[in-house]
């Protein structure tokens, strides 16, 4: 900060913003798994949902879907290599105008909203199909209707996820990964056990070819094209047919979210994860719907599992019932965990694109205030929660018709994604990956592939919008209710900058925009007291740094975390909304309490996924001696320093060594080191390692040579021994008793 106490301030402080944000990069294993456990979801209601709606040909064209998806994979690749600062308003704004702007981000965030309802209800419908299953087996009847026994149970995992996302909950690379190996357990024994069942039998039964005329529509699946002569026009059929089998392809928009995180080189991995995504959703999706649609008799679908469809087969496979009961637990445990955790994807990626929206001035600063405890956007996620809770309520757990209503908004968002990033064609020539089946005429680019995919997506999202008439009354009214809130909100705050540019009440800041953040970008000597703040009114532990502090010896920085949505990661932030009116009030607060104490500080901003990582890497960037940080209201400060202390562990070698102090005025202060250090003993430890080294060096074997080191380091190895000997039980222990005594 260039301002001394006491001076009148000729220039404005200055605020060094890294423009680069700071990840923990992942490998394209971990990227998949995140996208899969998303994509993959849909196996468990895509292929009962198009049965009901297109007849018995449907698990071909669940089938066609997934291979379709390929193409749909290369568009959201090229965007993804597009250099773009700004959220996909600012985007589609640049490429399209305004209004197609608004719309793009209606259709997404509809998108977001059936993604929670339909993947838990259908996952109350799994564990109550179960439920009555065994009931049946034990001669009882399931005393609750299934469908409102699925709605109950959706209310109560929604609301469970809408409490975590209040209190702040990240996505976990390793739980997705851990979720998508036990999900494969479970497609690898259905590859196995489905054709073994097949040739048991001794005969094959293929599901009708995908023609027209083995298509057989019900009245609601024709909507309004029902009494029409559009169904029977071949081309026109097909379409609607692939209309009613595309939501097998929802949850591809998280490979977007998750390409920042992808490690080096970035393409070459965001390639390889698309393609696992890709191969494994047209097993585990198309090639098990299949398999289905063979071994279970199309009226069986229809009538008993269009919303159990994987449970429905694994109780039809051959083998002792015990056995296939115990099967169907697993695949209903598996159901359940991918299904429950698309909730949390669903939320997480909502709240990403509205807090984008509000940054880009489209949604009301209201919205995103952060929750007082745990600083959060608790009202984007209230009012998304409601939404969801809404949704659930109305269907009365009806998968068919959430499905309905979500391949709706699934196909109208990558229609408008396409017609973007065709336009952006035409406009940018930075792509680092362009859709392929490009081809030159008279010099001009004709972009083939990419424009027959748009035309494709196009034709659908028409037909779905005649062929879904709750979904499309739900669909439009949800769009033009959000539309015309954006269209509000832009205007009431563009009235409000326009009236904060005359009466500034915060301190002025200049913005030194910087991609990386080093100790010459800040003025900061090796050795720096690294503050991290983040709420304004829990800054205890900023004081009583300025107060102790001896600027001799050590430079103060104060740095915030702006923490990124991975539900809104394709796109980087721009220059305005790296900067906001949060962090604005935040360092006014900060600049005062320095100028009160008299000790210029170093004002610091990094964006970042993960807060903890970015505080490391940081702190690892400037050599800083010490990071000091205030209390959480999420965790206590054990919690807090044992997150932080495993962001330190998994950053490269070799990894800078570091104290940290999480310091409260209601808490005892918390002081660790970071990395290989000589512990601090208890002063009863000491005492007992002297005595040892007491009755030890009476011995004449060792007489002076023994030292206090040795005895540790001994006690060190035969700890280390009986953990390799198979006592990690008794030393866990041990261990337990010791740390009661703190």
């Amino acid at each position: 900060m260039s301002t001394e106490v006491g001076k009148p301030s000729s220039t404005t402080a200055k605020v060094v913003v890294a423009t680069t944000v700071a990840l923990s990069f992942i490998s394209f294993w971990r990227g998949a798994s995140i996208v899969l456990a998303d994509l993959a979801s849909s196996a468990f209601y895509a292929g009962g949902i198009a049965e009901t709606a297109v007849g018995p040909s449907a698990p071909w064209f669940v089938l066609g879907v997934m291979l379709f998806s390929f193409a749909v994979r290369s568009v959201y690749m090229e965007s993804c290599s597009m250099f773009v600062r700004g959220g996909v308003y600012i985007v589609v704004k640049d490429s399209m105008g305004p209004f197609m702007a608004r719309l793009s981000v209606s259709s997404l965030v509809f998108d977001y909203i059936l993604t929670g309802p339909i993947s838990v209800v259908s996952a109350g419908q799994y564990l109550g199909h179960l439920l009555d299953e065994i009931a049946k087996m034990l001669g009882q009847s399931f005393p609750f209707n299934v469908n409102y026994f699925a709605a109950f149970f959706a209310v109560i995992v929604t609301v469970y996820f809408w409490w975590q996302n209040t209190k702040g909950m990240h996505e976990s690379s390793g739980k997705a990964l851990r979720i998508m190996q036990i999900t494969t357990v479970m497609v690898v024994a259905l590859l196995i056990w489905c054709p073994l069942t097949i040739l048991m039998r001794g005969h094959v039964t293929f599901p009708p070819a995908p023609l027209p005329r083995n298509l057989r529509f019900t009245n609601e699946s024709l909507g309004w094209f029902r009494g029409t002569i559009f169904p029977a026009i071949p081309f026109i059929a097909l379409i609607i047919a692939f209309g009613h089998s595309l939501l097998s392809m929802s949850g591809f928009e998280t490979l977007a979210q998750v390409y920042r995180e992808i490690a080096y080189p970035k393409m070459k991995n965001l390639k390889i994860t698309a393609n696992i995504v890709c191969w494994y959703a047209v097993v585990c999706t198309g090639v098990i719907t299949v398999f289905a649609g063979m071994i279970i008799s199309p009226s069986d679908i229809r009538d008993h599992f269009s919303d159990d469809l994987l449970g429905g087969l694994a109780m039809r496979l051959v083998g002792p019932e015990l056995v296939k009961l115990a099967f169907h637990i697993f695949v209903v445990i598996v159901g359940v965990l991918i299904l429950s955790g698309a909730v949390n994807t669903s939320m997480i990626g909502a709240n990403g694109v509205l807090n984008r929206v509000a940054e880009d001035g489209v949604l009301l600063d209201w919205f995103r205030k952060p929750h007082k405890r745990f600083g959060t956007t608790f009202r984007i996620i209230n009012l998304i929660t409601l939404l969801q809770l809404v949704t659930i309520v109305l269907s009365r757990g009806d998968v068919y018709l959430l499905g309905e209503a979500y391949a709706f908004g699934v196909v109208w968002s990558f229609f408008l994604k396409s017609l973007g990033v065709l336009a952006l064609r035409y406009q940018r020539h930075d792509q680092e990956y362009k859709f392929p089946f490009n081809f030159r005429l008279s010099g001009v680019e004709i972009p083939v592939g990419l424009g027959v995919t748009t035309l494709i997506l196009g034709f659908v999202a028409i037909a779905n919008l005649f062929s879904k008439e709750y979904a499309t009354m739900y669909g439009v009214g949800f769009t033009m209710i959000v539309f015309a809130v954006f269209t509000l909100s832009e205007h009431v705050n563009a009235k409000k900058r326009k009236l904060t540019s005359e009466h500034k009440t915060l301190e002025e800041f200049n913005l030194d925009h910087q991609p990386q953040v080093n100790a010459a970008t800040l003025h900061a000597r090796p050795g720096c007291v690294l503050v991290a703040v983040r709420d304004y009114h829990n800054m205890e532990h900023l004081k009583k740094v300025l107060e102790k502090i001896n600027l001799r010896r050590h430079d103060i920085v104060v740095m915030t975390v702006r923490t990124i949505s991975t539900g809104a990661g394709e796109y980087d932030l721009s220059d305005e909304q790296m900067f906001s009116d949060y962090e604005k009030e935040l360092f006014s607060h900060v600049v005062e309490m320095a100028e009160k104490e008299g000790k210029p500080v170093e004002l610091l901003e990094v964006p970042a996924v993960n807060p903890f990582d970015a505080v490391v890497q940081t702190a690892t960037r400037l050599k800083a001696s010490r990071l000091v940080t205030g209390v959480s209201a999420k965790m206590t400060s054990e919690e807090l320093a044992r997150r932080i202390g495993l962001a330190w562990e998994s950053q490269p070698e070799p990894r800078h060594a570091f104290s940290l102090e999480i310091i409260s005025k209601d808490r005892p202060s918390t002081y660790v080191n970071l990395g290989p250090h000589p512990p601090r003993l208890w002063p009863e430890d000491v005492d007992r390692l002297h005595d040892l080294w007491l009755r030890l060096s009476d011995n004449e074997s060792v007489g002076s040579r023994l030292h206090h080191r040795d005895i540790v380091g001994l006690a060190l190895r035969r700890l280390e021994k009986d953990l390799a000997d198979g006592k990690r039980e008794q030393v866990m222990t041990d261990l337990d008793d010791e740390l009661r005594k703190e």
